[in-house]
């Protein structure tokens, strides 16, 4: 998910906002869901390069119908693509991730991006400096992330650590990107174009990486073609519009305070679906994080 900055119209949530944005975050909680079944039938990386490519051209034709330019120069160029890079660096950890480690475990690593967008624009973005009571989010997030790393029990196999790892560094990956759109023009420009520009690099990039990482079909079957369909119409072209009508009539730092349900909802999901084991110390764990998610995304007080 891409944060972009935009006008705020609209003083504060109403109840309308609100529960657009716990649908959302069902919507994005069940999607790691989604990716762990896809992995059983398509090669991980495979699977981001395609999604991003057919993701891509639903958000162009949407802009089309929409009539937002995507072409003119703007200086943003090299900044999209790096950005787009690090897109499609993030998302290849996730899906890695999730052949190692479950839903549970790699939602909560990931959902550590907040915490790392906080740090690094404390020292690289005036005015993002942090405050006493972010820094008890903090706090909260990275005590959640050891608790979830000495569980144990809630690991599937011996090699689960790997996607535990791959799921902090693609957290680090979500957070160099945001912290990318706000350093660069492209923090002006339109949150279509920057998602476009994030799709189009990483399909590039990611299919031309592709076939280093094993056959591209594992065992495809019609659910495995029903979550990867989920994936690309639903998350990448419906749910990221929602969010971003939603970004141009509410203050966005109050939008975002409620991504800390998408981890709640991710845990939830992947114990009911996938009959993930959910121990007292990964619940713990997950009510820190989403606790210190909150803290961080509270609006800064003049």
């Amino acid at each position: 998910m891409t944060t972009v900055e935009t006008g705020s119209p609209k003083a504060g949530i109403d109840p309308f906002a609100a529960s657009a944005m716990v649908v959302l975050c069902l919507t994005w909680g069940f999607n790691q869901v989604a990716v762990k079944i896809a992995n059983e039938g398509l090669q991980p990386v495979f699977q981001v390069g395609l999604r991003s490519a057919l993701g891509g051209l639903l958000v162009v034709l949407w802009c089309r119908f929409r009539r937002i330019p995507l072409f003119q120069r703007d200086g943003t160029l090299i900044a999209g693509v790096a950005a787009g890079l690090l897109f499609g660096a993030d998302f290849v950890l996730i899906y890695l991730s999730l052949d190692y480690t479950t839903v549970s475990r790699s939602i909560l690593f990931v959902y550590t991006m907040p915490f790392f967008v906080a740090l690094g624009a404390h020292f690289l973005v005036p005015g993002e400096r942090l405050t006493a009571i972010r820094i008890v989010g903090l706090v909260a997030a990275f005590a959640g992330v050891a608790l979830a790393f000495a569980d144990r029990l809630s690991a599937p196999a011996p090699q689960a650590w790997i996607g535990d790892v791959l799921g902090v560094f693609a957290a680090v990956s979500w957070a160099a990107t945001t912290i990318l759109i706000k350093k660069t023009r492209l923090r002006a420009i339109s949150a279509e174009k920057v998602t476009v520009y994030q799709l189009a690099v990483s399909a590039v990039a990611v299919l031309a990486v592709a076939p280093l990482f094993g056959p591209f079909v594992r065992a495809f079957d019609g659910l495995v073609a029903g979550v990867f369909a989920y994936q690309v119409v639903v998350v990448v072209a419906v749910s990221y519009v929602v969010w971003y009508w939603l970004l141009r009539r509410y203050p966005a730092a109050q939008l975002s305070a409620f991504t800390f349900l998408t981890p709640v909802f991710a845990v939830i999901l992947g114990g009911v679906i996938l009959s993930e084991p959910v121990t007292v110390s990964l619940a713990v764990a997950l009510g820190l994080v989403a606790a210190g998610i909150y803290l961080v995304s509270l609006p800064r007080r003049a």
